[in-house]
């Protein structure tokens, strides 16, 4: 019975994600290995001669990589438009994929968010020495002027909360088949991560305090900072999906690569009002713990 069953290389009559061999999995395998020697190397500041090979590792590494991610997901837009590979049992497994994706997201989070009520709650700890002569038993720490969290963060929350809405409205235009609902919508969440970048820029470049000034400091900007990369990740991911709607990728029936990008732009709403509330006002001092 089963040599009876034809596949072809695309896996179109195939009911599984069977696609024709690929050498993006191995390039993004060297590439990482040149990005993470090079920081090692960086960090170490191994020159050879006048150059720092470290730093021209990151430079290629990070080329690379670009460059992989670009290519590689190319392959797996052609594999949904042309060749119709991804059928729904294969779509299933991609589901469950990006779920899985973003857990792992969450539990950096979860990291970030840990470091910050420990040296939060714990501020007098007598045992942890540094922490108590910066913190003098205070959070946030005395000589630290914070960030007022009802001043450009609170906007920051706005933009992002509406960036939601829209993502929510391309959702529905598409499920309707409204093509040009779809691609507005898009345009404006596009719009607002940008616009939330740019006063993440700004707030950063006016905060008074600097990354290496202590735990209070630290934690702030890793928490605050790694959210933003998530915004401009996810930026370009509805980018892609904009470029994509105009070209009339997404029908009613197939368009997980929205749904992909819509799961992951909604987890980052979240996370950032978690750090609104722990971080600006809660860390900031406008809620008092007891």
């Amino acid at each position: 019975m089963a040599k009876n069953i034809k596949i072809s290389s695309t896996g179109k009559p195939h009911p599984y994600h069977i696609v024709r061999p690929s050498i993006w999995p191995l390039a993004a395998s060297i590439v990482a290995g040149i990005f993470t020697m090079g920081m090692v190397l960086f960090m170490h500041d191994v020159k050879i001669g006048s150059i720092n090979i470290g730093a021209k590792g990151v430079i290629i590494g990070a080329l690379g990589i670009l460059a992989v991610m670009f290519f590689w997901w190319k392959d797996v837009i052609y594999e949904a438009v042309v060749e119709k590979a991804h059928t729904p049992i294969a779509e299933i497994g991609m589901r469950y994929g990006m779920a899985l994706f973003i857990a792992s997201e969450v539990m950096f989070f979860v990291a970030f968010f840990w470091a910050y009520f420990d040296a939060g709650f714990f501020a007098g700890e007598v045992q942890q020495y540094a922490r108590l002569a910066h913190t003098e038993g205070m959070w946030p720490p005395p000589q630290i002027e914070t960030v007022p969290a009802f001043d450009l963060p609170f906007m920051m929350t706005m933009i992002l909360l509406l960036s939601g809405c829209t993502v929510t409205w391309a959702h529905h235009a598409i499920l309707e088949g409204h093509q040009k609902e779809a691609i507005q919508g898009l345009a404006a969440s596009v719009a607002l991560g940008f616009i939330f970048l740019c006063f993440q820029i700004y707030e950063y470049s006016h905060v008074a305090f600097g990354f290496k000034e202590g735990i209070y400091a630290s934690t702030f900007y890793m928490a605050t900072g790694f959210h933003g990369f998530h915004v401009l990740v996810g930026t370009i991911f509805l980018a892609v999906c904009l470029m994509r709607a105009k070209k009339g990728h997404f029908t009613k029936e197939k368009h997980f690569g929205f749904e992909a990008a819509a799961w992951y732009w909604h987890f980052v709403d979240v996370v950032w009002l978690f750090l609104f509330v722990a971080v600006y006002w809660w860390g900031g001092g406008e809620i008092t713990a007891h």
